[in-house]
C-alpha cells in the first residue's frame, strides 16, 4: 500500500484536538461512562479469511538482481525531489532473500493468509516475450513455502510497478498497447503459479497509478500536465486490461486451477456535512470520482453518470462490446480503506491540497467539484489522516447496497502509521492496536447489517517503503530495523494473532464505544492545510 498520498485531497479541520508530535493520535470524542462497563467479544462468520498484506517494490528490494530490470518506480525514484530523502526500494526490506524468515514469522502468529504483489519487470525484463527463470525460481519458492506452512497466497498482479521499458516505449498507461502486455503478463502469472495459487487481484488502487500517476504527479511517473485528460485515459486503459485478464482466466484456467479473480480498489468513505441536497450530491460525486469510476463500469457495465455529463468527451467511451466484456470481470470486491472525510459542495472552483501540500486544482480535481472537511475531535495517525472507524461500515454497507458483489467483499488493506522512533515504542504500538481494533469491530457491525464481508487484510506485515515519503513512515504491524533487517514483532501483531487464530476480536469497551458515529458540529468549522501551524485554538485544548 500502500501508501503516500493516495487518501484523496487535504481536508479541513475542525479545531478541538491538540497533537503530540507527529504521531498525533489525538484525544477522542466522550462518552457516558455506561457504555463502558466491559469489554466486547466479537465472533466473525466461519471461513473468515484473516491476513496481511505487502507489495512488490516496498519489501522485496533486490532490485538489480536476478534478472530484474527498472520499472516506473526507480526512476521516479531516482529523480531529484521525487522522494523524501532520496529513498528508493533498491533494498527495501530484502523480502528477496528473507523470504523464508518471514513467511516463519506468519507462521508463528498464526495468519492464515498472506496477500503480496508479483514485479512485473523481475518476472518479464522485456516487458513481454521471455520469462525470467530466476523471478519463476523466487516467487514459486515463496508461494511453495506460504502453502507447506498453511498460509493462503493471494496473488495481486499490478501494485504500481509497471516495466520502465513499456513505459519509454508508449508511454505506459497512455498506450493503448498496455491492454494486451498485461493480458500476457497475466497469463504467464497464471501459467506459472496458477497451480497453487486460487485467488488473484488483477490491480491494487488504479485510482493512485492515475490520479497520483497523472493528475497531480506525486507518483511515478510523476505526470500532472494533462489532469483534465490523462487520468482518466490511463484508468479507461486499466478497466480494459483488468477486463481482458479476466476472461482469459477464465476461458483457459478457471476450470483446472478452480480460482477466483477480482480488483481491488481504495475508497475512504465520504459523509455528507449537513442534509442538504447539495452536499448529499457532493458526496456522490466524490464516491463516483474514485470508487464508481471503476467499479461502475464492472458491476454495472459503464462509468457513473455524473463523470460522463460533467467530463464529455474527456472521458473515454467504451464501445457496447467492451461494456459487455467488463461487466461482471470481478469475482468479490476488493476494498482496501483507511479513513473518512465529511463531504460539502465548494463555494467557487473546487481547490484541494495534496498530501505534500500543494494546490490541486483544475482537470480531475475541479471535475468532480467537492470540499472535504475533517473534524478535529478525530485521533489522527502519523500520516495525519483522521481515525474514524465508523467510515468502514458505512463503506462496507454502501458497496453491499449499490453493488451487492456476489463473492462478497474482501478488505485487503487497512492500517495506520504510528510514529515508532525506537524499537521499544514499536514493541507498544497501543495506537495501532487500538486501530485495528475499532475498525474491525465496525467491520463487524457492517457483517450484522448485512454486508457480505468474507476477509480482512491488515496493512501491512512488516514496516516498508511507504513510496514518495520513503522510510519516514511506519504502518507495519512487525518492525523492521532497515539498518540490520531485524524484525520485531509489535503488540498490534500479537494482537491480531489473536484474531486470527480465535475468530473473534476482544475490543476494549472504550475503544469499542469510540469507534461509533459521532456527527461533526459544523458550525466551527475551519479551512487547514497539511503544513500549517497548530492553532492557538487547537494548542490550548
Amino acid at each position: 500500500r500502500s501508501r503516500f498520498g493516495h487518501r484523496g485531497p487535504r481536508l479541513l479541520r475542525l479545531p478541538g484536538s491538540t497533537r503530540r508530535g507527529r504521531s498525533a493520535m489525538t484525544s477522542q470524542m466522550k462518552r457516558p461512562a455506561a457504555a463502558m462497563d466491559q469489554d466486547k467479544e466479537l465472533s466473525f462468520p466461519k471461513g473468515f479469511m484473516w491476513g496481511s498484506a505487502t507489495a512488490s517494490y516496498q519489501i522485496e528490494g533486490a532490485a538489480a538482481e536476478g534478472g530484474r530490470t527498472p520499472c516506473i518506480w526507480d526512476t521516479f525514484c531516482a529523480t531529484p525531489g521525487k522522494v523524501k530523502n532520496g529513498d528508493s526500494g533498491a533494498v527495501a526490506c530484502d523480502h528477496y532473500h528473507r523470504f523464508k524468515e518471514d513467511v516463519k514469522l506468519m507462521k508463528e502468529l498464526g495468519f492464515p493468509a498472506y496477500r503480496f504483489s508479483i514485479s512485473w519487470s523481475r518476472l518479464l525484463p522485456k516487458g513481454r516475450g521471455e520469462v525470467n527463470p530466476e523471478a519463476v525460481k523466487f516467487y514459486s519458492g515463496l508461494i511453495d513455502e506460504l502453502v507447506a506452512n498453511n498460509i493462503k497466497p493471494l496473488v495481486t498482479l499490478y501494485h504500481w510497478d509497471l516495466p520502465q521499458c513499456l513505459e519509454d516505449e508508449y508511454g505506459g498507461w497512455l498506450g493503448r498497447n498496455i491492454i494486451d502486455d498485461f493480458e500476457y503478463y497475466s497469463k504467464v502469472c497464471f501459467e506459472q503459479f496458477g497451480d497453487k495459487v486460487t485467488e488473484w487481484i488483477t490491480f491494487n488502487e488504479p485510482w493512485c497509478s492515475t490520479v497520483l500517476g497523472y493528475a497531480n504527479g506525486e507518483m511515478a511517473p510523476g505526470r500532472k500536465e494533462k489532469p483534465d485528460t490523462e487520468p482518466y485515459l490511463a484508468s479507461h486503459h486499466i478497466i480494459l486490461a483488468h477486463a481482458k485478464s479476466v476472461v482469459l482466466y477464465r476461458n483457459e484456467f478457471k476450470a483446472k486451477q478452480k480460482g477466483v479473480i477480482g480488483i481491488t480498489l481504495n475508497m475512504d468513505w465520504r459523509e455528507p456535512l449537513t442534509s442538504s441536497e447539495e452536499d448529499k450530491a457532493a458526496a456522490q460525486r466524490a464516491l463516483d470520482w474514485q470508487l464508481g469510476w471503476y467499479a461502475d463500469p464492472i458491476w454495472k457495465g459503464d462509468y457513473p453518470e455524473s463523470m460522463k455529463k460533467r467530463c464529455g468527451d474527456r472521458l473515454p467511451a467504451f464501445t457496447e462490446e467492451e461494456k459487455k466484456m467488463i461487466k461482471g470481470t470481478s469475482e468479490f470486491f476488493g476494498l482496501n480503506h483507511y479513513a473518512t472525510a465529511y463531504t460539502q459542495a465548494p463555494d467557487g472552483a473546487a481547490k484541494t491540497i495534496s498530501m505534500w501540500g500543494n494546490i490541486q486544482e483544475g482537470g480531475y480535481f475541479e471535475d468532480q467539484q467537492i470540499q472535504l472537511i475533517d473534524d478535529a475531535r478525530w485521533k489522527r495517525t502519523d500520516m495525519d489522516w483522521g481515525v474514524v472507524p465508523w467510515g468502514m461500515r458505512k463503506m462496507c454497507e454502501y458497496i453491499q447496497e449499490v453493488y451487492k458483489p456476489e463473492g462478497g467483499i474482501m478488505v485487503t488493506e487497512n492500517g495506520c502509521a504510528v510514529l515508532e522512533d525506537t524499537v521499544e515504542q514499536a514493541k507498544h504500538d497501543t495506537e495501532r492496536v487500538e486501530f485495528l481494533q475499532g475498525y474491525v469491530a465496525q467491520l463487524h457491525e457492517a457483517i450484522q447489517n448485512g454486508a457480505d464481508v468474507r476477509g480482512y487484510f491488515a496493512w501491512s506485515l512488516m514496516d516498508n517503503f511507504e513510496w514518495a515519503l520513503g522510510y519516514g513512515k511506519r504502518f507495519g504491524i512487525i518492525r523492521v530495523d532497515y539498518a540490520t533487517q531485524e524484525r520485531t514483532p509489535k503488540a498490534s501483531a500479537l494482537m491480531f494473532s489473536e484474531v486470527c487464530k480465535t475468530n473473534v476480536l476482544k475490543v476494549p469497551a472504550r475503544v469499542y464505544e469510540e469507534a461509533k458515529f459521532v456527527m461533526i458540529t459544523p458550525s466551527t468549522h475551519r479551512k487547514s492545510t497539511k503544513d500549517a501551524p497548530v492553532s492557538e485554538l487547537l494548542a490550548k485544548e
